[in-house]
This record gives structure tokens, C-alpha cells and sequence, in this order.
């Protein structure tokens, strides 16, 4: 017997919980949720992960009739950390930034955007608005800057003394090293190792005591500065900068050129904007770790609550390493939308739990994949699906906002990938072959298969190695033809013969599969044997040498129809 989908649906079980922490906490007010993104440099799918967790929770809320607000931080006012590889035009010229808000740093060339950091979002906005994620964006250099959080800066330096003996609990316990995909890894890293700083990120102020802010220079906009000295009563901070030498004395309560270190301004804004949910890499289950110190610091320094937080296993891709959004080189979830439909993506994140990794494909395994969803699909269609896939499923194709966009005649992605293999996007061929596919249902449109067809095409055009594209031989090979006994002669003579009667793509399996059954004196719709299955991969084997001058290339069906009937008895010696 099937469980119900509130046993199994992780979503359905994080929406009960945070519903009814936020009416404990604070009845009658917007649910909030929240998400953190750095665009230190290419945002990329491990860090998707850290919105779409609280995202299928915000939009199982919002279907149950909830208000809710999803919060995404954009932590642009943290620091340049260091040169990402791999990024056109950028290059160890690019160090000078170092330690500057990555606000102040620079576009890369070309760019319309005006800094790194407004670069590196606007990919994640629109792929964001593609995936149908509603949120509330932060900027946190506008909160910053703004003087917003001035009370809760001027509290926690009033509590400094406290704080400094929170994070002294911890500061023994070196937590083990464990891969992170959380995206403010940056800011964790800097935690536990230093910034390059005099002091370092947690605020140690060396011999002048421990602050848990960090200026920006007024002269040359690094953090690479020390707090010599700071006043509770006029709020007068001294700092120094080691980078440039440039010393100055400003009011805290006037200053809004600077920030709270990690450890501490993480729950800060756990406080201030009150949040409920909010998740984290496995990293930070970790003695000494942000959420386990920050848990700590929101409740015995701002009085506030830690958000339920699940901890978010790896996203891995196929024949790919850990992802690192400092390095280039990582897809993003601009590039995996490139090759695949917004629901297949949202699907992938929403069918496993937030604790268990899985993988995203940009290899021959997107077939797969495919395949997997389109069963899926079959499935809700004839009311044979259980109750936690359907769950995943209406997850992927719809928000409490409305369906996504969709294929409205979703070929297998398979077929449509061997088609824009063999015709190298040519629309005329194209439509001729996807017409002869299925002639008593023709498809008389491309858009019809839009667009599953363009996410095919550039997956095959981007993706696949060149040595592995279908090239369909210009003349026949003489060579090969010349050297055939009579079964293979005969197995060509069966194919050639039955080639009119059975032009569709049902009727070409059928006989692909039975000629080498009438060779062996069996029915066509005889079950194969382990001596016919031998059979039927060397006649396999056979037509693609004779076709492609390979063993191996797409399905032998779906070639034969991109080939062309003429084509092909050309090419097999008719």
C-alpha cells in the first residue's frame, strides 16, 4: 500500500513545520523565508540548491492560502576574496581588487553590468524568473550603506565582550574539513582562516581586543583594516588600514562604510528580518561552523530565534568535480536551462531530499533523465502515479502562481537530440523528419516541439564532443559492400524491401529488430533469444558502419528516417 504523500514529501513536511513555527513566533504575519547567494563569481548549481529548498517550501505555503515572503540576500558587501579561473578577460591584473566590496570591483570587460557583482546576478536573475522562483531580493551593500542595520551594529559592538566568549567556545574545536556548497562558503572560509587582515574574520582585534565589525579604507575600499580602539559612548572607532597605511577616527553611528563580520552578521539578519526557514550545506553541522555559532549568537545576543535549517547535500554533474563559485568553469543554472526545460530542472532538486546529493546531467545521461520525467508524465496522465512523485511532479511543472512553460508535444528528448545531430539544425530536414516519425499523427509545426527541440540542439551543439556528432557518409562503402557473405546480403535485401511499408518510426523498429529474426527462419514478432540478440547487434553494427562508418551512433530507426529512404538504399548498395 502506497504512503501518503505527507509521510513521504519532504516539501508537504517542512511546510507543516515552518507554518507552525511562524505562528508561534509571530501569528498573523508573512511567513518569511530566506535564501543566501554570493556573486563572488559564477553562480552555479550547488548554490541553486540553497533557493530552491526554501522555495518548493515557500510555494507549498503559498498553495495552502499562506502569505509568505522569500527572502534572497544578495551578499554583494562582501569581500573580493580572490581571482576566479577560467573567466574570459580576467586575469592576475585582477588581485589589485582583492579585499574590496565585490560592489567595487569592476565588471569583466565587456560587460553592460556596472561591478562584478551586479555581473555574476543578473545570470541568476533570469534564470531565476525562467525557473518561476518568486522572491524578495536584499542587496546587503544597500543595506549597508543605508545605515539600515546602524542599531544592530552599535548592539553587537556594545556586546562585543560576550560575542568574543561565544566565539572562544569554538575557537579551539577546528572543525574537519568537508566539502561546502553552501554559497557563502567564501565568508566561512575567511572565518576560519583569515582574510589576510591584521585580524582576523571573526574580529579579533589583536591586541586591542575583539570588534566584531570591519571597516572598509576610506582611501583605498579594502577590509584589509584593523580596529585599534572604539567607544561605547560616542560610538568613535579608530581603525587602521595595513594595505595603505591610512588611518582614520569616525562616529559608528554615523559610518555606514563597513559590516559585521560573518559569524556575526549571519544572525543579525536571522533576527532582524525574522526568519523561519533557511538552509545550509552539510558543512555546517560542524563544531565552530556559522549556523552552529550563529545559533548561539542570534538567541544570547539579539534576542532572537535560529530559523529551522536543514542541512543540503551535494549537487554533483556528470563526469564533473565539486563545484566551487570561485573557480570559473562550473555550469550554472543558466547553462543547465540551455539544454533542459525549467520543469526537468525543478524536478531534479525537488524529488530528493534536501540531504540527499544527486546529479545534474550535461553528458548522455540527460537522455536518461528524460526519458525518466516523460514516464513520469505517462504516468500522472493515467492516475497510475504514487502519491510522493506526483508531489515531486506538480512541484516541477507548476508554482501556486501557475503551470510553467511546457512542450506542447513533447517528443522522447532522445529522438530530437539524433535529429539535430544528423541535420546540424537544418528546419526543412527537421521538419521532414519529425513529419515521418509518426505519419497518422504528423507533427506540421517546430514550435509544436519547442522547446525541447532547441534545449536538444544546443545540447548536442554545446555538449557532445565533436569525435562523437553523427556524420552520415556522402558515397557508399564499396569496400565493406564487397566483402559481405550472403546473410549480410540478405539481411540489406530484407531491409531495402521492407523500407516503404514500414516508414514511420514504429514501423522502421519493427523492422530493424525482425529482419534478423526472418534470417533465422523465426515469426518477426518472435521474443529474442540470447543467440538472436547476437544477431541483431551485428546487422546493428552492419547498417551504422555502412551509414556513419561507426558501430555506434543514434537510434537505428530515428537515423534511417533523417537519412532519407533514397539516401539509404543509396548507401546500403541498392
Amino acid at each position: 500500500m502506497a504512503q501518503s504523500s505527507t509521510e513521504t514529501d519532504w516539501v508537504s513536511r517542512f511546510a507543516d513545520e515552518v507554518i507552525a513555527e511562524s505562528e508561534r513566533r509571530a501569528p498573523g504575519k508573512p511567513v518569511v523565508v530566506a535564501s543566501g547567494l554570493s556573486p563572488s563569481g559564477p553562480i552555479h548549481l550547488g548554490n541553486l540548491r540553497e533557493v530552491m529548498t526554501p522555495h518548493l517550501v515557500a510555494d507549498e505555503i503559498r498553495r495552502r492560502g499562506h502569505e509568505v515572503r522569500h527572502l534572497i540576500s544578495w551578499d554583494d558587501y562582501d569581500r573580493y576574496r580572490k581571482v576566479p579561473n577560467g573567466i574570459e578577460g580576467i586575469d592576475a591584473s585582477w588581485a589589485e581588487h582583492i579585499g574590496k566590496p565585490l560592489t567595487s570591483v569592476p565588471a569583466p570587460a565587456g560587460s553592460p553590468h556596472p561591478n562584478w557583482a551586479e555581473h555574476f546576478k543578473a545570470a541568476m536573475v533570469e534564470s531565476l524568473a525562467e525557473l518561476g522562483v518568486e522572491y524578495d531580493p536584499i542587496s546587503q551593500t544597500e543595506q549597508y550603506t543605508a545605515g539600515t542595520y546602524r542599531e544592530q551594529i552599535l548592539h553587537a559592538m556594545k556586546n562585543r565582550g560576550a560575542i568574543d566568549a561565544i566565539l572562544d567556545q569554538y575557537r579551539t574545536k577546528k572543525a574537519p574539513k568537508k566539502q561546502s556548497q553552501k554559497p557563502l562558503d567564501e565568508a566561512e572560509l575567511e572565518a576560519e582562516e583569515g582574510s589576510g587582515a591584521a585580524a582576523e574574520d571573526d574580529g579579533s582585534g589583536g591586541a586591542s581586543g575583539y570588534f566584531p565589525y570591519k571597516p572598509y579604507c576610506g582611501r583605498c575600499e579594502k577590509d584589509l583594516t584593523t580596529v585599534t580602539s572604539y567607544d561605547d559612548e560616542t560610538t568613535e572607532l579608530a581603525y587602521t588600514c595595513t594595505n595603505c597605511d591610512f588611518a582614520e577616527t569616525v562616529k559608528l553611528s554615523e559610518f555606514n562604510r563597513g559590516k559585521l563580520v560573518w559569524k556575526v552578521d549571519w544572525p543579525m539578519r536571522w533576527a532582524y528580518e525574522g526568519v523561519i526557514f533557511e538552509p545550509s550545506g552539510v558543512d555546517h553541522s560542524s563544531p565552530g561552523s556559522s549556523f552552529v555559532v550563529g545559533g548561539q549568537i542570534v538567541r544570547e545576543i539579539f534576542d532572537g530565534v535560529q530559523p529551522i535549517g536543514p542541512m543540503y547535500a551535494f549537487v554533483g554533474i556528470s563526469g564533473m568535480a565539486k563545484m566551487s563559485s570561485s573557480r570559473g568553469g562550473v555550469p550554472t543554472a543558466a547553462d543547465a536551462l540551455k539544454i533542459m526545460e525549467a520543469p526537468l530542472l525543478r524536478w531534479l532538486y525537488a524529488r530528493r531530499k534536501p540531504n540527499q546529493s544527486f546529479k545534474i546531467a550535461f553528458d548522455q545521461e540527460i537522455q536518461r533523465l528524460y526519458d525518466e520525467w516523460d514516464k513520469l508524465e505517462a504516468k500522472v496522465a493515467d492516475g497510475t502515479v504514487l502519491p510522493a512523485d506526483a508531489a515531486a511532479h506538480t512541484r516541477a511543472a507548476r508554482t501556486a502562481a501557475g503551470e510553467l512553460p511546457r512542450t506542447p508535444r513533447p517528443l522522447p528528448y532522445r529522438t530530437l537530440a539524433s535529429v539535430m545531430d544528423i541535420t546540424a539544425g537544418h528546419d526543412e530536414q527537421t521538419l521532414r523528419i519529425l513529419t515521418e516519425l509518426d505519419p497518422e499523427n504528423p507533427v506540421t509545426s517546430l514550435d509544436e516541439v519547442r522547446p525541447r527541440l532547441d534545449r536538444a540542439e544546443n545540447w548536442i551543439t554545446n555538449q557532445v564532443p565533436a569525435d562523437q556528432r553523427t556524420i552520415v557518409r556522402e558515397e557508399p562503402d564499396t569496400e565493406l559492400l564487397g566483402t559481405l557473405d550472403d546473410e549480410g546480403r540478405e539481411s540489406l535485401r530484407l531491409l531495402l524491401e521492407g523500407l516503404d511499408t514500414h516508414w514511420s518510426l514504429d514501423g522502421l523498429t519493427t523492422l530493424v529488430y525482425g529482419v534478423p529474426k526472418v534470417l533465422a527462419g523465426l515469426d518477426p514478432e518472435a521474443k529474442p533469444t540470447p543467440e538472436l540478440k547476437l544477431a541483431q547487434r551485428a546487422f546493428f553494427a552492419l547498417l551504422y558502419k555502412l551509414l556513419v562508418s561507426r558501430e555506434t551512433g543514434p537510434r537505428l530507426p530515428t537515423l534511417l528516417l533523417a537519412v532519407g529512404a533514397e539516401r539509404v538504399r543509396k548507401l546500403l548498395g541498392a
